[in-house]
């Protein structure tokens, strides 16, 4: 994504996620990465600062990521650690997953959901036999402790922040972890996970993420640079980019505080339709049987002659008959020049968007580009 990927001080176009605002260096309980020190590094900003947008070759960068041969440094994402013999079916009862028996060295994701259905928070989830590690975005650790502890009652469970001792590694790797080795989450992307269901346009093994390897290491911070010395690096602009290749949703990025899973192709990797009760499951319910979603995920092809990268927020709208921008109808999420597709992004529109229309993208200069849908959540 482009160094500065969200603005403020905007009106939210209709039916668009309202931008967050940047955080100023590094996410709250999180420490800037010693890895910003090394030699070309660029500080990224928004979400991932504290870690480097790139370090002096971004192209290169994303090159040796596709072919699985760089790491990316994610140690500003908070990690929570929760114990205790009631500790996954308490997890079970409180979010979209169902977490009740999973195994030991087990990946999966869920979300924590307001009593309205609406995204809190997005959960990577994996347990080593003796605890449930789950890291989230920069910044919202705290928040996540705070909701957990309040919902422990007289259960035998202990909630414990360690992000200042434990740092997120990510890398282009499908396999779970085993004894011996760091505790790694797997990202289920875009596999359907037993219970969920996909909203794509495509199936899945037609999905541009079919096949793709990506899982976060967890490791002692004190060891993250030893851990990272034998590998090249690559920063949030290259892992941005593979992203909205691969059409995947981050929480706070693609996510606001009305966003329903449905809208997002969350369902295939984070909900269990099938599960006992959590809070926000009769929106999740209602929807999936008896509609379709407000907005949907697209992905988008942007005009690349000109230079401007509209940063996130960017106001989405159908040309009006004069060829000037007409109806708002969405925005921007996420913003990319992937390494061989050019300038492309994320982005959340109304549903009825008609899925052909080219879209005009406003930009911060006052200018405009154009850019042509993929749809990525069947309208």
């Amino acid at each position: 994504m482009t160094a500065s990927t969200s603005t403020t001080g905007t009106t939210t176009p209709a039916g668009a996620p309202s931008a967050a605002a940047p955080e100023e260096g590094a996410a709250a309980g999180a420490p800037a990465s010693p890895l910003l020190d090394l030699p070309g590094a660029v500080p990224a900003e928004g979400q991932d600062a504290g870690t480097a947008w790139h370090y002096g070759d971004p192209v290169r960068e994303q090159r040796l990521l596709e072919q699985g041969l760089a790491l990316v440094d994610l140690s500003t994402r908070g990690v929570v650690r929760v114990a205790g013999p009631d500790r996954l079916t308490w997890l079970h009862s409180l979010t979209t997953q169902a977490v009740a028996d999973l195994p030991p060295r087990t990946s999966t994701e869920a979300l924590l959901l307001s009593p309205k259905g609406h995204v809190e928070q997005a959960l990577h989830v994996v347990d080593d036999g003796e605890a449930t590690w789950i890291t989230v975005e920069p910044g919202r650790q705290a928040e996540l402790v705070a909701f957990l502890d309040r919902m422990r009652f007289l259960l035998r469970v202990e909630v414990e922040d360690v992000t200042d001792r434990v740092a997120v590694v990510g890398e282009p790797v499908g396999r779970e972890g085993v004894e011996g080795e760091p505790v790694a989450w797997v990202d289920p992307w875009p596999a359907t996970a037993p219970g969920g269901t996909s909203y794509a346009a495509v199936p899945e093994d037609e999905h541009p993420a079919a096949g793709r390897a990506w899982r976060e290491v967890l490791v002692p911070r004190g060891e993250l640079e030893a851990f990272t010395a034998d590998r090249d690096l690559a920063g949030s602009w290259a892992a941005e980019a593979l992203r909205v290749e691969a059409w995947r949703p981050r929480a706070g990025a693609e996510s606001d505080h009305r966003t329903i899973p449905h809208e997002l192709d969350w369902l295939r990797t984070a909900v269990h339709l099938r599960k006992g009760c959590y809070r926000g499951q009769e929106t999740v319910a209602r929807v999936h049987n008896l509609g379709r979603p407000p907005r949907r995920l697209v992905a988008l092809h942007l005009d690349g002659s000109g230079h401007d990268l509209p940063p996130a927020g960017s106001a989405l709208s159908l040309p009006a008959a004069d060829g000037a921008p007409g109806r708002a109808v969405g925005a921007v999420t996420t913003s990319a020049r992937h390494h061989e597709l050019g300038p492309v992004a994320l982005a959340v529109v109304k549903r009825s968007t008609p899925p052909d229309a080219v879209l005009h993208v406003a930009l911060p200069s006052g200018g405009v580009v154009t850019a042509a849908q993929e749809v990525v959540v069947a309208p």
